[in-house]
């Protein structure tokens, strides 16, 4: 299942954490602080226990979202972010 997971966290340490826990479970980075990918509720779950531990009692928030497929298919989309611009030094 497709899911949407997106985060505002002042803590630099904190959100490149976060950012490499995305892209370890498959996650394409769709902004800078927003990620959607397709993969199971079990593993939906899974990262999502992860990322709130890495951000803990630290500033921000982060959220989960899952999208059935129906609804991703009907998605409205935009412009275009330059993949070079997503690159994290």
């Amino acid at each position: 299942m497709r899911c949407l997971l997106l985060y505002d966290i002042p803590s630099d340490k904190i959100r490149k954490k976060i950012s490499d826990s995305c892209l370890d479970y498959g996650l394409d980075r769709t902004q800078y602080s927003v990620f959607t990918g397709d993969i199971s509720r079990n593993l939906q779950s899974e990262l999502f226990l992860k990322v709130t531990d890495l951000l803990g009692n630290e500033d921000g928030h982060i959220m989960l979202i899952p999208i059935c497929q129906k609804d991703w298919h009907t998605k409205s989309i935009q412009g275009e972010i330059p993949v070079s611009s997503l690159l994290v030094a």
